[in-house]
Parts: structure tokens; sequence; C-alpha cells
């Protein structure tokens, strides 16, 4: 299959196009520095998702279209950080979506990231796919940036929105940042720690866009583990599998002092489950958490 990747040089972008190119998939790649991903992929594209559409040509006669381009979340929330953040993928999809919708051959799926911010602070509750979305600033986000994607089906368009969770992953991701605290005894929960996070290793992340561009799916799936886990407890399987104490705890009053908005998003709790995704047959490689972080540390 053909496929073009936007975001294809951040963590997640780059296993992605790692894996289409170890399975003999065509993969092109659109980003805002094109020499960072000639490296990688068969063909690059410039674009950036807040100053444009991407050129026609770059979609036409593609199969696939995977869209993972966003402002990163993971620094101090302010007015113009939060406008970036929406803008981003909110506007970023709508340009993508009108140039696919100029193109002669259409590309046969869009799948577009979103992510399990979607269903705001809940809880124990258990969500899936079919859970109502939340409140606040993310969930309003992804709200409105799962409306541009679906645009992409007025023009016949398979289209297929994935809610990724805490992604786990070599040199990327969260654990760039947890590992080293870790390894100076620097590492505890969060708040209370009785918060859900619902965690998911990145191949398995790869694995589930990939997946869903070879099979007939459409509609939401949520790219999280099947077995979420309690910060305290990824605290204690993290530590246990660096070998490293986990006897500093960050009290909320801390985090939202050091993070601000964000962090109360930090330690909000999400129960996801992958229902959708299990119950069209796909097979996690990392279902459990003490063998998703052995892997990745």
């Amino acid at each position: 299959m053909k496929f073009i990747v936007s975001g294809g040089t951040g963590f997640i972008g780059r296993q992605i196009v790692n894996d289409l190119l170890a399975q003999g998939h065509y993969a092109g790649v659109y980003s805002r520095r094109p020499g960072d991903a000639a490296r990688t992929a068969i063909a690059t594209y410039r674009w950036d998702p807040m100053d444009g559409e991407p050129p026609v040509d770059s979609v036409h006669d593609m199969d696939a279209v995977i869209h993972l381009a966003g402002e990163r979340i993971d620094q101090r929330w302010n007015p113009e950080v939060k406008e970036k953040i929406r803008a981003s993928r909110v506007d970023g999809t709508r340009r993508l979506v009108d140039a696919i919708s100029k193109a002669r051959h259409k590309p046969k799926v869009l799948i577009c990231a979103s992510g399990i911010g979607a269903y705001g602070n809940r809880g124990d509750e258990i969500l899936t796919e079919q859970s109502s979305l939340g409140k606040g600033f993310l969930a309003d986000v992804c709200r409105s940036w799962e409306a541009e994607a679906d645009r992409a089906a007025w023009f016949g368009v398979r289209v297929v929105k994935i809610r990724i969770g805490f992604v786990l992953g070599r040199n990327g991701g969260a654990m760039k940042r947890l590992v080293p605290l870790f390894s100076f005894c620097l590492g505890g929960t969060l708040g209370s720690g009785k918060q859900w996070m619902p965690w998911v290793h990145v191949e398995d992340v790869s694995r589930l866009f990939i997946w869903a561009a070879e099979n007939e799916v459409s509609g939401v799936f949520n790219a999280v583990s099947p077995n979420p886990a309690r910060n305290k407890d990824f605290t204690k399987a993290l530590g246990s599998a660096l070998h490293r104490p986990t006897i500093l705890p960050a009290p909320g009053f801390a985090i939202k002092a050091l993070l601000g908005e964000l962090g109360a998003h930090v330690l909000d709790s999400v129960r996801v489950v992958p229902e959708a995704a299990l119950k069209a047959g796909f097979q996690f490689k990392f279902p459990n958490l003490d063998g998703a972080l052995i892997d990745v540390t």
C-alpha cells in the first residue's frame, strides 16, 4: 500500500514509518523540515499544518493518509500555547481534508490521531469508544479535531479516528522524561496515585494504525492497552523495571503549581479500554504493563 504520514518525524510517526517500510509499503512524510524526514521516508513533502494546505499531488493516488501532526501538549499552557494546540489539530486537519477533496484520485482511508483527553476526568468509570465525550479544553479540542476528520467521508474516504493514550517507548514520549528521574531515585506517584493511566506501547500504536488501514474498519478506536493501571501501580512497576525505589511522591498541589492548567490534566483519571479494537480482532503485542516496561527500559 501507499501511505503518506503527517507528523512522520515525531515519536509515534517514526515508529509507523519504520514499520511501514519494514513491511514493504510505500511511506511518504509531511514535515515542516523535509530534510529531517529524508533519511527515513521514501518521499517528503513540506507542510506546516498552521500555514495552508499540503500539496494536492501529495495525496493523489495514495491508499492511506495517516495524520499525526499537532503542537506538543506536554508544555506549560498559556493562551498562546493553547491556541497552537487547538489550531494545529483542528485547522490543520481541515486543511488536510480540503487537499484530499481536491485530489483526482482520493485515498481510500484517512486515519486521524486523537487523544484519550476526549473523555475528560472520569474517575473509575470504564470508558469505551461508545462513551460520551467529556468536558474541558482537551475534550473540546478532540471533539472539533475529529469532526474535521469526519468531513473526508463526504468525499468517499473511509475515516478512522484513533484516540491515543499514554505511550511507552524507548527514546521518546513520556519515558524519555520518566526514566532519568526514576534512574536517580526521584520517581514517585503523582498526586493520590489513584488516577487511572491508559498506557500503550508505541509498537501497538503503530500496529493499530496500520491495521486500521489494511482492514475495512471505520469510526473511533482507543489506542490503549486492555489493562489500564492506576498511577501508583504504574509507578511501582516502572521502579521495579529499573530496579529503583519510588519513595518521592509529587503532591497534587505541587504538580498544579509547576504545570498550571496542564497539571490538572496530568492528574485526571481516565479508565479507557480498547473495546472496539478487541471486538474487531486486533491483538495487542504488549497487553500487560510489566512486559511493556521491561521492553522499553
